[in-house]
């Protein structure tokens, strides 16, 4: 309470107590008890009024004790079942979670990972890849500010994202990694990579990498085969030893057939060699006969020219050039589309050339735009001039249905600069992306294709798309799915396919180890999206002739199954719809690749040189007794008493309402009784 509040208390005290003793004492005369007590009660009447008006705070202080947290991530892949390991970590985590002492002393929390990480302690051993360095990512944001010590089992073996031996450096916890597996060091050969082009042109020779290690103290000779079906496509005799234990081998194999195709790299496995599924690996080439070339005629520099380029030869069966519009004009015949990039007076001669070829086109408009020259060159669409510029935010049209667009969280995504004022379409549009300005969404197209006289084209009314590839970036670790948006618009640009009511869309090569999705949009004869069908695939194995049937599921404005299950080996498909007048076929093919089973040993090191970077201990997983004596040993994982403080009024405090009721009460009843009244 201040020094002000409390002066303020004493005079209210004063006044009640004055007023009090001038109604039943001076006033009237009389000094009986039941005056003195109709004096005191109406004096703490008014004196709780008055300190109600004034309205005290007081601080209330509560004591209370905080636990440490016990944080426990689980390894879900299937390297721990690999290893014979799965036993031993349900049994650890069943004495975990029977020792009374540790959870009276911890709040125990499990994790488990694979490629994502969970909250839970439900283990089935199926994840097909581990990523260790995204769980210290995740526990960072929860624990990093608390006490809690962490145990992660795992053999240490990571097959995706960042190396956890960095990232855990940002993770403020002590971290007690449980080794899974065997330390016992066999010898062992293994194709440790292999990199391969994903795609290939046909009659010419692609190349493949193959990275083959040895670990072993012995001399030892293997031979390297790669075959495609039945047939060998090389041979090579390959010797390792203790200090020449790895081998980069360069093959060239030759693309004869369009179509994908399927090989086979293996090394022969030494006698009594204990993890044979190391020494192959399959991979898959599509092989094609062309490639999209494409021109991105510009007379400025930008940013966008760059990410625009990556994004098309993200895919290597596009390749694209930036040219000026002289260039374009000389060699306009070896494109197969162009994107016009912020257009201008020089680009006349490009835009005639372009009609001469009858060629498909992209415009992406600006700040740096001659709108005039624009509004004159062509007069499909015309553009409002207002010599003012406006930022642009892009909001996804879920009924656009050329093809299948996935939502890259468009709305919240950096905005693009263009011209104030409204662009206005003569000829029928399909809007991908609508404007939205503050957060309000105006129906005006910010990205929008249209198809007149056999030909396609799109328009971008907004520069700055680098910054959408940057943001793709930053929030996915990757720029894919920026470049697969790109690589769709392209697509759908440089061919004049007609229109389907059935869109397909899929890979025709996928590895095992990741989901395997396929994607549909249906739509009814007026070419609008039908979420009311039902669709299905019927997926036949070359190999087996076995023939299996999946339902597609209706998410947002696609259709999508989930084929992750399937076995490795190539299938063709047909996707259907209920009653069978429209189909989409096609063949795709899941490489046998498991890369959770490429590791014979726990990779002790890493741990180790984890448990010391984080002041933890390194335990084995059938040595783990002294782990929780250390647990509970512990000084820094104590049990912490804390104290909150809160500032309450008075006015929150009922009793003191209470208090002036019965005041009231208990003097009307007196006054009553004594006939004062």
């Amino acid at each position: 309470m201040s020094t002000e509040t409390l002066i303020y208390s004493i005079i209210a005290g004063i006044i009640a107590l004055g007023l009090a003793l001038f109604q039943y004492i001076y006033k009237s005369k009389k000094r009986s008890k039941v005056y003195i007590l109709l004096t005191f009660l109406r004096c703490i009447t008014i004196f709780s009024v008055l300190l109600l008006l004034i309205n005290p705070k007081f601080d209330q202080i509560t004591f209370y004790e905080e636990k440490p947290n016990l944080v426990i991530a689980i390894d879900n892949s299937e390297s721990v079942a690999f290893l014979n390991q799965d036993e031993n970590v349900k049994q650890f985590i069943e004495r975990l979670t029977g020792n009374s002492d540790l959870n009276a002393h911890f709040n125990i929390e499990f994790y488990t990972f694979g490629r994502e990480v969970k909250a839970s302690d439900s283990l089935t051993f199926n994840e097909r890849q581990s990523n260790m360095a995204l769980v210290f990512d995740r526990l960072s944001e929860v624990y990093n500010n608390t006490t809690s010590p962490t145990i992660i089992l795992t053999d240490g073996n990571q097959t995706y994202g960042n190396d956890y031996e960095f990232v855990s450096s940002r993770y403020k916890q002590p971290v007690f990694p449980v080794i899974l597996g065997d330390t016992i060091q066999f010898a062992d050969l293994k194709i440790q990579q292999l990199n391969v082009n994903r795609y290939a042109y046909l009659k010419n020779k692609f190349p493949v990498e193959i990275i083959a290690v040895y670990n072993g103290s012995n001399v030892i000779n293997t031979q390297l085969k790669i075959t495609s079906g039945t047939a060998v496509l090389h041979s090579q005799n390959l010797s390792f030893n203790p200090t020449n234990a790895s081998q980069v081998i360069t093959v060239n194999l030759p693309a004869n057939r369009v179509g994908t195709r399927g090989y086979k790299a293996e090394l022969i496995p030494l006698t009594n060699e204990k993890n044979k599924v190391n020494n192959y690996k399959n991979f898959a080439v599509d092989i094609i006969d062309q490639k999209t070339n494409v021109a991105i005629v510009s007379e400025v520099s930008h940013p966008d020219l760059g990410a625009i380029k990556n994004a098309i030869e993200s895919n290597e069966q596009r390749k694209a050039s930036i040219v000026s519009c002289n260039e374009f004009i000389s060699n306009s015949r070896d494109y197969q589309l162009a994107i016009i990039y912020q257009p201008n007076n020089n680009f006349r001669g490009v835009y005639r050339e372009i009609e001469t070829l009858k060629m498909n086109k992209f415009v992406i408009l600006g700040t740096n735009t001659n709108w005039s020259v624009v509004n004159s060159l062509q007069s499909n669409y015309n553009q409002e001039i207002s010599n003012q510029e406006e930022n642009f935010q892009p909001i996804l049209n879920r009924n656009y249905g050329t093809f299948i667009i996935d939502d890259l969280s468009f709305d919240d995504l950096p905005p693009l600069s263009s011209e104030f004022g409204a662009l206005k379409f003569s000829v029928p549009i399909e809007t991908i992306l609508f404007k939205s300005i503050n957060g309000i969404q105006i129906e005006e197209p910010l990205l929008a294709t249209f198809e007149i006289n056999n030909r396609r084209e799109a328009v971008l009314n907004g520069e700055g798309i680098w910054k959408w590839r940057a943001q793709s970036y930053l929030e996915n670790k990757s720029f894919n799915n920026f470049d697969d948006f790109i690589g769709k618009l392209v697509q759908y640009l440089s061919t004049n396919t007609k229109r389907s009511r059935l869109n397909v869309d899929f890979e025709s090569i996928y590895e095992s180890n990741v989901d395997v999705r396929i994607n549909a949009q249906y739509f009814n004869k007026n070419y609008e999206f039908d979420n009311s069908e039902a669709l299905t695939i019927n997926l036949k194995n070359k190999d087996s002739d076995q023939t299996i049937r999946f339902p597609f599921v209706l998410k947002n404005s696609n259709y999508s199954v989930d084929l992750s299950g399937l076995r490795s080996g190539e299938y063709d498909f047909i996707v259907t719809s209920e009653n069978g007048s429209i189909s989409k076929s096609g063949t795709l093919k899941i490489s046998d690749y498991n890369v959770e089973q490429q590791f014979l040993n726990a990779n002790v090191t890493k741990l180790e040189a984890l448990a010391t970077n984080s002041n933890g201990t390194r335990y084995f997983i059938d040595n783990t007794d002294a782990l929780s004596a250390q647990l509970l040993n512990d000084t820094n994982f104590a049990t912490i008493q804390k104290s909150s403080k809160n500032v309450v009024p008075l006015i929150d405090w009922k009793y003191l309402l209470a208090l002036i009721a019965f005041c009231l009460s208990a003097e009307w009843f007196i006054r009553k009784f004594n006939g004062l009244i």
